[in-house]
C-alpha cells in the first residue's frame, strides 16, 4: 500500500486519541500504512502552541518527538522540488502551510489525509477524507 501524508490536524487528531474527529475512510486508511508528516506540519503546530489554540503539559518539541514515535510517523523535508511546487498551486488558497502540505502530497505521490474543506474542493491532489 503506497504511504499516506497526514494534514496538521490529522495527525493531531491521531496523536491525541481523537480517531472519531476522522471520517471511516480515513480511518481505515491510516490503518497499515506507512504515515508521514511534511516538516510544516511540525512549525504549525508550534505556531498553534504559540497562539495558545493548543496546549500541552510537556513542551512542543517534547510532544512531537513522542506522537512522531508513537505513531510511527515520519517527517517529510523540505525539498527544493516542493518548495517550487508549492508556488505552482493555481486556485488553492494563499496559506503557505496548507500548499507545503499539498505541494509535499504531489511531489511524494502520497494521498493527503485531509478534513480541510479548501484543500479537498482544490481536486488537485490526491485526497482521502
Amino acid at each position: 500500500m503506497k504511504p499516506i501524508l497526514l494534514d496538521t490536524h490529522v495527525w493531531i487528531w491521531l496523536s491525541i486519541g481523537e480517531l472519531q474527529s476522522l471520517s471511516p475512510k480515513a480511518q481505515m486508511a491510516i490503518t497499515g500504512r506507512s504515515r508521514w508528516i511534511s516538516a510544516i506540519s511540525c512549525w504549525e503546530l508550534a505556531k498553534l502552541v504559540e497562539r495558545r489554540r493548543l496546549g500541552f503539559t510537556i513542551s512542543p518539541l517534547t510532544w512531537m518527538r513522542r506522537s512522531l514515535t508513537e505513531n510511527n510517523i515520519r517527517i517529510a523535508d523540505l525539498t527544493p522540488e516542493i518548495a517550487v511546487e508549492s508556488t505552482l498551486l493555481p486556485g488553492l488558497h494563499p496559506d503557505p502551510a496548507d500548499q507545503l502540505i499539498v505541494a509535499t502530497a504531489r511531489v511524494l505521490g502520497m494521498p493527503l489525509i485531509t478534513a480541510d474543506q479548501r484543500i479537498l474542493s482544490f481536486g488537485q491532489v490526491d485526497t482521502i477524507w
